[in-house]
């Protein structure tokens, strides 16, 4: 989680991983910079994917952007500002908790420090 990031990102190995082909990529030729110092980064393209926290019994969805990056990282994805205003989401990053407001209470997604 990023609430300082403009785009949700996701990282083509996280998209290979999920079975889905980058021939699903849409054209995406906007660079963008601060993810690695002093150089521009190039998506492989945007996809939009549907992305669900929760559980069974209470759960938000909705449709996402994500600009496909082709460089190594620890992580899958990045959820910037896109996700966090679509979710309605307030995060809290020294418990690495997200919480968000669902038809049947609040969402809590906890992280790990691992």
């Amino acid at each position: 989680m990023d609430e300082g990031s403009s785009l949700n990102m996701l990282y083509a190995s996280t998209l290979d991983k999920m079975g889905i082909p980058r021939s699903s990529l849409r054209p995406s030729k906007v660079p963008f910079y601060e993810i690695m110092p002093r150089k521009q980064a190039i998506p492989l393209g945007r996809i939009w994917l549907n992305v669900t926290f929760g559980q069974l019994d209470n759960f938000c969805k909705e449709p996402l952007s994500f600009e496909v990056v082709n460089f190594a990282s620890v992580y899958h994805t990045l959820l910037g500002r896109p996700c966090f205003a679509k979710f309605m989401v307030i995060p809290n990053y020294t418990y690495l908790k997200l919480k968000m407001p669902s038809p049947k209470g609040v969402i809590t997604i906890e992280g790990s420090f691992e």
